[in-house]
């Protein structure tokens, strides 16, 4: 059984968690516990009902200390619940916690994944681009032939990074790239406003709803990574 902690629990980390159960591997993949600083009612309500992907298939409850997830057998899997900002605080070596799925946004960097290992996870993933001296960057069925037992920080790259490196790969095997231009559609995002409003980025003070929002995806980095030609 391999024990996985999740820190940050916010759109990527509760898909984490939903595609664990959702896809069988919740008898291989054991979530011992979530770290995040919004306050547990908000959590469970937020896992069970999701506006883009609907109602998540099992029933959701809480405690101030755990998460719990029910089975139709009437068994159910605690989960616990951290509120700790600093990594070092992180009970990882008493959780036994394997593998760290950092799903924060903020940290990123080698110094923050040998944190997690400093406070007891054996390996750390990224869920976003991550620092230049990861281990390694792994975009699967692209490069993930690359990752090898000694990398121990790992990202997995971008959402825009998984979509268009493996067009990117078949373009090169089949054509050649020299240079190129990429412009991605997205969605809004939870920094962008609801209605005009102040934000560092003029162009994100903005009405999202309303607005065609231009932004500096750095994009850019992420294939450099992985086709550093």
């Amino acid at each position: 059984m391999l024990k996985v902690a999740i820190n940050g629990f916010g759109r990527i980390g509760r898909n984490v968690l939903r595609a664990v159960y959702e896809s069988g591997k919740h008898q291989q993949i054991k979530v011992v516990a979530v770290n995040e600083l919004a306050q547990p009612e908000a959590m469970a309500h937020l896992l069970q009902y999701d506006t883009s992907h609907g109602r998540f298939g099992k029933k959701i409850s809480h405690d101030q200390e755990h998460l719990y997830v029910h089975h139709d057998s009437g068994e159910y899997d605690p989960i616990r619940i951290l509120h700790l900002a600093e990594i070092e605080l992180l009970p990882w070596r008493d959780l036994e916690v394997d593998i760290v799925l950092d799903c924060t946004g903020v940290f990123g960097s080698q110094a923050d994944g040998q944190a997690h290992i400093e406070a007891g996870a054996h390996k750390v993933l990224f869920s976003h681009p991550g620092a230049s001296d990861l281990d390694n960057t792994i975009i699967y069925g692209v490069n993930h032939e690359t990752l090898k037992d000694e990398h121990r920080v790992v990202s997995n790259g971008s959402c825009t990074t998984n979509c268009i490196v493996p067009i990117i790969k078949a373009l090169d095997e089949a054509f050649g790239i020299e240079s190129g231009t990429i412009t991605t559609i997205h969605s809004s995002m939870n920094d962008q406003q609801v209605i005009d409003a102040y934000h560092n980025d003029l162009r994100r003070t903005r009405a999202a709803s309303q607005s065609i929002i231009p932004v500096d995806t750095k994009l850019h980095k992420g294939i450099e990574r992985i086709f550093p030609k």
